[in-house]
């Protein structure tokens, strides 16, 4: 039975297809990865390893595959907790942040590190206890009707074991309406990050096609998706920390640009502070990502 949960505190703990696949469908991984851990982390990791907990059997014997890891910020922080890690990510640039980041649990056998896109994983069926997905699916190609996701999701379910957990942390369009201050300074690129997310109910219909039963949904409201970098009212200023928010990708020169104009504006005026306050009222009851925990049927 659906358990949907909204939390100011976590509960206690125990990219694309085929060849196109190299990238993100609009964010350069590759110039990102130097920058990316600036202001991102493993936001919301105790919400997947509470759940991973009260799976029936060892947590220590698991086997988790970390689908599109980026620069491996997940599978650090959850590593020491299962028995394994298979991270896969296509971008070789963040993949070698990975690595780095991830040396001694790989020298271990903790970790083992695939170049690979994620609708055609490495690994044999029935394969992985676990799978996680954090925020990737808005970098799939949207056309036609979310086929990519829906290959994606098919693959998930072959490499995961029948009975396996399948986590992903995704952002709402209520949470990206309302929950991320900055947005509304750029209305279409706003549009644009919608249309790339599926809603809650295309993803539920999807995750049913690929043979998951949906368990639950987690939403830790206190944790905004850029943790303590997302305070700075100043940082959407600057071009490190827009970085690590693919959001600002999706605008053009012209939309970037009047914003950033209207930023400085506000900053001038010594009333930036209290216009970042007015507009991130709601994400402090809504949160900014959601996690939607499926089961292998």
């Amino acid at each position: 039975m659906l358990r949907e949960v909204y939390t100011s505190a976590l509960p206690s703990t125990c990219v694309l297809l085929g060849q196109a696949a190299a990238v993100s469908s609009y964010e350069d991984y590759s110039a990102t990865a130097a920058v990316y851990d600036d202001t991102r982390g493993a936001i919301g990791y105790e919400v997947i390893l509470g759940v991973l907990c009260a799976l029936p059997g060892t947590l220590e014997n698991r086997v988790l595959l970390d689908a599109g890891c980026g620069t491996g910020n997940y599978s650090a922080a959850l590593a020491a907790h299962v028995g394994r890690i298979e991270a896969v990510d296509v971008n070789p640039q963040m993949l070698a942040m990975a690595r780095t980041k991830l040396a001694a649990q790989a020298a271990h056998g903790r970790v083992r590190f695939h170049v690979a896109t994620i609708d055609a994983l490495p690994l044999a069926a029935a394969s992985v206890d676990a799978a996680m997905l954090n925020q990737v699916l808005h970098h799939l190609p949207v056309e036609p009707h979310w086929a990519a996701h829906a290959g994606v999701l098919r693959e998930l379910a072959r490499v995961l074991r029948p009975g396996g957990l399948l986590s992903i942390n995704m952002s709402t369009h209520e949470q990206l309406r309302r929950g991320f201050w900055p947005y509304h300074l750029a209305p279409q690129a706003l549009t644009e990050v919608l249309r790339r997310h599926p809603s809650l109910d295309e993803l539920d219909a999807l995750l049913r096609a690929a043979g998951f039963t949906l368990k639950s949904r987690i939403v830790p409201a206190s944790q905004p998706m850029q943790g303590a970098a997302y305070t700075d009212v100043r940082g959407p200023l600057r071009p490190e920390w827009r970085r690590g928010d693919s959001f600002w990708a999706l605008c053009g020169r012209e939309e970037l640009d009047a914003a950033l104009a209207r930023l400085h504006e506000l900053d001038a005026a010594g009333e930036l502070e209290a216009y970042a306050r007015e507009y991130d009222r709601d994400r402090q009851s809504l949160g900014q990502i959601t996690f939607v925990f499926a089961e292998k049927s």
